[in-house]
């Protein structure tokens, strides 16, 4: 009797909160491959105007690549069936019809960590309205979910850039798959073997005014790095090197990391008088402290393979930069 009383008091303690009032709820690990997507809606409605909607936003083309990938790998999945281990998908997106017009943004429903975000509606208008009004910021919540757990798995076998932190005075956390296959002053290129090919991080610095605001800044980045590429990034026959390919257009943005203003500069990049191409992601940073820009690009070469998960593999490398 005197055992199952203190197993019993043991539970208490483990599920009770701090002030020993409430309890806590203890919920599973999460799972799932990176950037699959759980989607759950009747059969019927994934087959009607919603589901043509879902497709439309959250399939979307990424931006950047040469080929055309998906935002997110979309499974679908009927209420019916959603229990059990099937709730445990790190990113959820529920359909419900019948209710108001609501748009909800829940965390660690199902497991942790999570990201469930619930749209409901009375009619398919109502429910694609909400769907068009909410897209930015689920698809946003769901890649910043998404970024979180890459660079926890990543975390746990780090590269040793001791030499990158104390020449740049930056930290940052890039996996132990990777290598420093060059290091000329303050330019440093990391580099990862792939199926049929490599991902790689140019990190470097440049004169704070080297991009110009407004207009000039997509012309400013591009000579900026042609002109690395010149001559840190050699093709496979002499005399030639890595530029930026000049059939498209680079799409051209500002966001902040590590409260830094950057550009952020995605297209494609290729080999002059050489056949070699594939995606590339720069990110200039503004470091005004030291009059300074920070530069870092990914870029990828594995022709006829998938890149998307390789590309947001070094963004997320990026993005646990830190300027000292």
């Amino acid at each position: 009797m005197k055992k199952l009383l203190l197993i019993m008091l043991s539970v208490s303690l483990l599920t009770s909160c701090g002030d020993g009032s409430k309890s806590k709820r203890i919920v599973s690990a999460s799972s799932g491959n990176i950037n699959n997507l759980q989607v759950i809606i009747d059969s019927e409605l994934w087959l009607s105007r919603i589901g043509d909607e879902l497709r439309e936003v959250f399939s979307a083309e990424v931006v950047g690549l040469p080929q055309q990938e998906p935002l997110f790998s979309i499974r679908q999945m009927p209420p019916v069936v959603f229990t059990g281990f099937a709730t445990k998908n790190r990113t959820i997106l529920k359909i419900e019809r019948d209710k108001p017009a609501d748009t909800k943004f829940l965390k660690d429903v199902y497991a942790t960590p999570q990201a469930v975000v619930v749209i409901s509606g009375n009619s398919a208008k109502e429910i694609i309205a909400e769907i068009n009004k909410h897209a930015e910021r689920i698809i946003s919540t769901f890649k910043a979910t998404e970024i979180k757990e890459k660079q926890r798995r990543m975390a746990k076998s780090l590269l040793k850039v001791k030499r990158i932190e104390e020449t740049l005075g930056i930290t940052i956390k890039p996996p132990s798959a990777y290598r420093i296959a060059k290091q000329e002053g303050n330019f440093f290129w990391l580099r990862r073997d792939i199926d049929n090919g490599d991902a790689n991080l140019m990190i470097y610095e440049m004169p704070l005014d080297a991009v110009s605001d407004g207009e000039n800044a997509i012309n400013d980045i591009i000579k900026m790095r042609d002109s690395i590429g010149k001559v840190h990034i050699p093709g496979p026959i002499e005399g030639s090197y890595m530029i930026t390919e000049e059939a498209y257009t680079p799409f051209l943005n500002t966001t902040i990391i590590d409260n830094k203003p950057a550009f952020e500069t995605k297209s494609t990049w290729e080999v002059k008088d050489a056949f070699m191409a594939g995606p590339f992601v720069n990110y200039a940073f503004k470091d005004e402290v030291n009059n300074r820009l920070i530069v870092l690009e990914a870029f990828v070469f594995a022709p006829s393979k998938s890149k998307r998960d390789y590309i947001f593999e070094l963004e997320a490398i990026i993005r646990t930069l830190k300027i000292k």
